[in-house]
């Protein structure tokens, strides 16, 4: 597995690794709010500054966002869930700012732990979600 920046041709990927890690692990979405956020994604998504994990066929296993040492965003193919490419992902994005933060859904109790394991501590808590719809956050910091 290798990690590189984004391209334009990696969009069609990307959104399919987006909307397949959802349904993976958003099961706490309202079907409005994931209709309403996927119409959102695919609108910024394809154009944005990605990290991608790729697999020795440069196929994209799972992708980062990161702006201005806060990651915004890290999903992973559900196929290759729990085989290290989110923490390798991680791992790279701390190496380029140690002191990142995160918010992750409260509800994705998965996400919370992995975030813990890897380091992250909670910072704080947000009834809302960045959307104002209401889904709580966990604010986490590393460093």
């Amino acid at each position: 597995m290798m990690i590189r920046p984004s391209h334009p041709e990696d969009a069609d990927r990307i959104i399919a690794i987006w909307r397949d890690a959802v349904d993976a692990t958003h099961d706490f979405l309202t079907r409005e709010d994931r209709l309403a956020l996927d119409d959102l994604v695919c609108g910024f998504l394809p154009e944005a500054p990605l990290l991608l994990a790729v697999d020795a066929d440069d196929r994209p296993l799972g992708f980062m966002l990161i702006d201005g040492g806060h990651m915004e965003a890290l999903f992973i193919d559900p196929a290759h869930r729990g085989t290290g490419v989110g923490a390798a992902l991680l791992r790279h994005g701390l190496s380029l700012h140690p002191q990142m933060t995160t918010d992750v859904n409260e509800q994705n109790a998965q996400a919370v732990g992995f975030y813990e394991h890897m380091g992250f501590t909670r910072t704080g808590r947000s009834a809302l979600d960045g959307q104002g719809r209401p889904y709580p956050l966990i604010h986490l910091a590393r460093g």
